[in-house]
């Protein structure tokens, strides 16, 4: 896979910073490579539980348990798991839990794989569809700033959000033979 590589102190770093500064104490994720930094960087914290799900709808469940406990949990997963989500995330909406997803785009910017564009042209809908506040992130200088704002509307406001991470900020991906 030839993705961006990043180097101390970059974006990836920054996200990772306000999560720890937004006192999240627990990381569920779906194994992907776009969040592989983060994924890596919460493992090696003391202060955050990360764990990996089989499927994404159990992000959702959990980072409401989370919240039912006196937690803070955030979900990592790539664009094509929110379909996997849409009838969880109605918990969400009834119960009025807080709930941030950390959303990488597949299926946009020099995409390989033709069965992740249909779920990437759905995400944004999708999420909004059930309620979901969406943000989306373009510009590496704003990832942090958004996920910050993410954090609050979430725990602040008890508010569903995504941030979608898109696929140009990952870079570049190809089948290696």
């Amino acid at each position: 896979m030839d993705t961006v590589h990043s180097e101390p102190g970059d974006w990836r770093d920054q996200v990772f910073e306000m999560i720890r500064r937004g006192q999240v104490r627990q990381l569920c994720y779906v194994p992907d490579a776009g969040h592989s930094r983060l994924i890596g960087r919460a493992h090696e914290a003391e202060e955050i539980d990360a764990y990996p799900l089989t499927t994404e709808e159990e992000g959702v469940a959990a980072c409401a348990g989370a919240w039912l406990g006196g937690q803070r949990a955030i979900l990592l997963m790539q664009s094509s798991g929110v379909g996997n989500c849409v009838n969880m995330l109605g918990l969400v909406a009834n119960c009025r839990f807080p709930l941030v997803m950390l959303v990488t785009m597949r299926g946009e910017w020099a995409e390989f794989n033709p069965w992740q564009v249909p779920m990437a042209r759905a995400t944004r809908g999708a999420l909004e569809l059930m309620g979901v506040s969406v943000r989306r992130v373009d510009d590496p200088a704003q990832a942090a700033e958004e996920v910050r704002a993410a954090l609050d509307d979430a725990f602040l406001a008890d508010q569903a959000v995504a941030v979608l991470f898109s696929q140009r900020m990952l870079g570049r991906k190809s089948w290696e033979r």
